[in-house]
């Protein structure tokens, strides 16, 4: 059953107590060392260079030249104990805590190793994060240590002054700004060995965000234990081996693509970790890269399916054969794109997994590799996990009833930190109430029937709709604003805007669009409805209505475009 293959006496441990996942990168930096463990691929760096191997390396490729670099076993544990033998001797130790504001790169996962090493608790920020949610956060997690990357530069310079009272912030690039200490020079004189520092399954590890429909980030606290549980589950979920490569592609800030990496780290196999997400790019690098495992958003897929389809891209020009798995998470899945993806791809296992934030992400429910048969559900209980879905007393309810999804598993948050209110909400006997309704078929399969929360999920993105109408509602012509998500075949929801215009006024759509250009792009909304916003005796916005009534309008406007 275990076909990976690591230190027996690890295993052994592992299978009695558990232990730090720390150890397992010393694990495989031990028994693999000169073994490539992360390769990092930037199609957009065109770049003609060849320096050290540890550094940078160009390979050739057609049409373009792929910006490369990879680090063994061995250079990745090197990595992460110079970098917390720099944290020690700041001062950081266990209960600290040092962010993580970087774009996938080869220098994110050993950093975010080199923080558990010290004890500490790394806390990953949202790359979409503002200036100001940059702010709130590093002051709501408390924050010791900002690393930064060149791309967030304009950011942190707007709240510089503020960010430098007690912390530092450490700059991860070229040309350092004048406000941080640079990473590269910090780090090169620290040593290679790693820190006497011991530590426990219990102790805290790791603060992730998340918001609910208010848009405000919420700080969840997970400990060791929960990291070693996703490790173990990805590994047991997906049969990872140590002769397979997984191509990540997603955000590594996001506990998705962290934790489904996680698996590779347990199979001491190599990952690649891609910059790009077109059909061309995607396939080059699982074609060059030998990759046997990726993990898809569905607009990706989507976008394979539409260039294999239109004859842009043409299957037999990249080496596939040895990709075993493809699989889709953070948010729902259309039947009919796994059957138009069977299509191409017969070969393919392929699997699901729903998770959150605070169950240390995907997986406390999978589909599983053989359930094909079952595609719409979101699966059953993941490894180590428990499932059971409750009425609004926390009664469970009948087998084909909907109700509220509650897991339970050694994945699940510690809290809410620093907010024992939202925790008691949250977390019941162990319960974690996910806020998603959901019903259970006769095989014991679930399926998610509707969200709690208003969270509109478009491409694997949450987008707080209170957010964008508190925008809204700021302009001088809209007298009620309601902003919900309608279907679409590609990014599973859009943003749709529910005007009511102030009596007397006109408005256009144009307006609306002009004046939301100040919002982040991927908050506008892409559908503008001029229309009363109903509210019900309490003033609460009637979405649900909202949604049913324009919704099935917009999916018989896209069924006819098409």
């Amino acid at each position: 059953e275990m076909r990976y293959d690591i230190d027996s006496f690890c295993i052994l441990k592992w299978r009695i107590k558990g232990m730090p996942i720390t150890e397992l990168l010393e694990a495989n930096a031990k028994k693999y060392p000169n073994e490539v463990s992360l390769v990092e691929i930037n199609p957009d760096i065109q770049e003609k260079r060849r320096v050290t191997w540890r550094d940078y390396e160009l390979i050739e490729s057609s049409p373009m030249c792929h910006y490369r670099r990879e680090i063994t076993w061995h250079v990745f544990d090197e990595k992460a104990n110079r970098f917390a033998q720099l944290l020690i001797s700041r001062g950081i130790g266990k209960g600290d805590k040092v962010a993580i504001l970087l774009m996938n790169c080869l220098e994110w996962l050993p950093i975010y190793f080199g923080i558990l090493k010290t004890g500490a608790i790394a806390v990953p920020f949202n790359f979409r994060f503002s200036a100001d949610e940059i702010q709130y956060c590093a002051d709501l997690a408390q924050v010791h240590i900002l690393l930064f990357g060149s791309e967030f530069i304009g950011r942190i310079e707007l709240i510089a002054d503020e960010l430098q009272k007690g912390r530092l912030l450490i700059y991860v690039g070229d040309g350092c700004p004048t406000f941080a200490e640079s990473y590269r020079e910090l780090v090169a004189d620290c040593s290679s060995q790693a820190p006497l520092v011991r530590l426990e399954e219990e102790d805290d590890a790791a603060i992730y965000f998340s918001s609910g429909t208010t848009g405000i980030p919420k700080a969840i606290l997970h400990n060791h234990e929960s990291l070693s549980q996703a490790a173990q589950m990805e590994q047991k979920h997906h049969l990872t081996s140590r002769d397979d490569v997984f191509l990540c592609i997603p955000p590594l800030y996001h506990t998705g693509a962290k934790f489904h990496w996680m698996g590779s780290l347990y199979a001491g196999s190599n990952a690649v970790l891609l910059k790009g997400t077109t059909p061309e790019i995607i396939l080059d690098a699982v074609s060059k890269e030998q990759c046997t495992i990726v993990w898809l958003l569905v607009p990706w897929a989507q976008d394979i399916l539409a260039a294999l389809d239109r004859g842009d891209i043409k299957l037999e020009d990249y080496k596939l054969d040895q990709w075993r798995l493809m699989h889709i998470g953070a948010q729902p899945v259309p039947p009919s794109l796994i059957r138009r993806w069977k299509q191409y791809f017969p070969h393919h296992k392929y699997d699901t997994n729903y998770g959150l934030s605070e169950s240390t992400g995907p997986g406390c429910v999978h589909l599983g590799l053989d359930n094909i048969d079952k595609v719409g559900s979101i699966g059953i209980p993941g490894y180590r996990w428990s499932c059971k879905i409750v009425d609004e007393n926390g009664n469970e309810v009948k087998q084909g009833e909907v109700g509220e999804l509650c897991v339970k598993g050694p994945g699940v948050m510690t809290c809410y930190y620093n907010d024992p209110k939202a925790t008691a909400e949250t977390l019941k006997n162990g319960w974690l109430y996910t806020g998603d309704m959901a019903m259970q078929d006769e095989d014991g399969f679930y399926f998610l029937v509707d969200r709690k929360k208003d969270v509109i999920v478009s491409g694997g993105e949450n987008i707080y709709p209170v957010q964008i109408e508190n925008f809204l509602s700021a302009y001088e012509k809209v007298q009620d604003v309601a902003v919900i998500g309608l279907p679409d075949s590609r990014l599973g929801e859009i943003t749709g805007a529910v005007i009511q215009v102030k009596d007397g006024m006109e408005c256009t759509e144009e307006e609306i669009n002009e004046y939301c250009q100040k919002l982040p792009r991927y908050k506008r909304p892409k559908k503008v409805i001029f229309a009363e916003v109903p509210r019900n005796a309490t003033g609460k916005i009637e979405k649900p209505a909202l949604r049913k009534k324009y919704g099935a309008e917009h999916l018989v406007a896209q069924q006819n475009l098409a």
